[in-house]
């Protein structure tokens, strides 16, 4: 009966003659493998120095010489001792390989540095095994040729072991990075960041300690979807943006470098139903928490989607929007009677008043704005004035009734 190494793979027996063919280029396989062990200081030298040359990532620092001379040594040693009980897979070889891929992603070693690392101490094995062949079994040394296929094989699902343990590893990392980002930029927008953690925070953030922020605060038509509007225009050179998705919407921590806000609100407005608020410029991270509530307050003073909203153009409605209890108490004191009429008189009147303070106070632009005449301007305001009791004319009502119209917009 024919013995296992004359097996086929599937089991069925193997002619005699391919059997002993292959048992023999295996044994000599084996045979060659046995000798490396004692080489292995040597080897991992040279393979050090390989890297040395052709390998950025690892001639930069990024690992230790000692410890590089150690995996490598080790990574060697587990690739010989598969090669002397060839073909067989020896016990902890893959674990090995996945705890390399999980140091060097921890230490941001490329994959494609690793990958490369690895195949060098393929190559560097290999060459060597020929070496040993040649010297010890000359006549023999032809048989590796059909191994060669399989050895590369064995080399290329180590490889492979390896992508797949550092994407895993790189997945971890990105995700407990991206959580710790999150985390830092909620302490900063929410304006809990100790002083003494500034320093770190800007580290792990990237951006500067100090320098020119603004806060842009947006929502959408679907409240939650976390998912913002790209970028109309290109973002000006200097400038940076960090974005943080929240329940109540979502923020973006820009860096003005020399950037004004009209940038900002040329390049970040939203697109489709969105609505944007832009805060005040303010200095350094440890201002974004005012920041954000200002971009808040700016935010709730749009009227419409599609709308984008700049603190600093709007602080009338912003003190509105910003005590909503008082703008309400005011809005009925002042516009009590006007919004007691049926729908159609009470907007007509309103849209009036707001057409002629938009038009600053001319009632030609306002009629042109409502495709009327002056005339009919006039008698509107007239009418709105004896309803409320207020003349525009009079400064202090003028502003009331203003802050009032705001009020109501804003649906405080």
């Amino acid at each position: 009966m024919p013995d296992a190494d004359a097996r086929a793979d599937d089991g069925t027996p193997r002619d005699d003659h391919v059997a002993a063919e292959e048992s023999l280029h295996t044994s000599l396989l084996r045979r060659a493998a046995r000798v490396l062990p004692a080489r292995l200081p040597e080897l991992t030298d040279r393979l050090v120095a390989e890297l040395h040359v052709h390998e950025l990532a690892y001639r930069d620092g990024g690992v230790p010489t000692d410890e590089l001379w150690q995996s490598a040594h080790e990574a060697l040693r587990v690739g010989v001792c598969a090669l002397a009980v060839w073909p067989r897979e020896i016990e902890g070889s893959r674990w090995a390989s996945g705890r390399l891929a999980r140091r060097r992603a921890e230490q941001g070693v490329p994959l494609d540095a690793l990958l490369h690392a690895y195949r060098l101490g393929g190559v560097l094995l290999w060459q060597t095994l020929v070496e040993v062949a040649a010297e010890q079994e000359p006549d023999e040394v032809r048989l590796l040729v059909y191994v060669a296929t399989d050895v590369w094989n064995f080399v290329d699902r180590h490889a492979s072991a390896i992508a797949d343990a550092y994407r895993r590893v790189e997945a971890e990392l990105t995700d407990r990075h991206d959580e710790r980002v999150h985390a830092l930029l909620d302490t900063l927008l929410d304006g809990r960041a100790p002083e003494a953690d500034l320093a770190a925070a800007a580290a792990v953030l990237d951006l500067p300690e100090g320098g020119r922020y603004a806060v842009v605060a947006l929502r959408h038509p679907m409240p939650g979807t976390g998912v913002h509007d790209a970028p109309r225009r290109a973002t000006p050179d200097g400038v940076r943006v960090v974005w943080r998705a929240r329940a109540e919407g979502e923020f973006a921590v820009v860096l003005l470098g020399a950037s004004g806000l009209d940038d900002v609100a040329e390049t970040f407005g939203p697109g489709g139903g969105s609505r944007a608020g832009i805060s005040p410029v303010v200095d350094g991270l440890a201002a974004l928490g005012r920041a954000r509530r200002l971009a808040e307050i700016a935010l709730r003073t749009c009227t419409a989607d599609g709308e984008c909203a700049r603190l600093d153009e709007r602080l009338p409605a912003a003190l509105v929007a910003s005590q909503p209890d008082l703008a309400r108490d005011l809005a009925a004191r002042v516009l009590g009677p006007i919004l007691a009429l049926d729908v159609v008189d009470r907007d007509l009147l309103l849209g009036t008043l707001g057409a002629w303070l938009d038009s600053g106070g001319s009632a030609v632009r306002a009629g042109r704005r409502l495709f009327c005449h002056r005339n009919t301007v006039l008698n509107r305001l007239r009418r709105l004035e004896q309803l409320t009791g207020r003349e525009l004319g009079l400064p202090r009502d003028l502003v009331e009734l203003a802050l009032a119209l705001d009020a109501h917009r804003l649906g405080c």
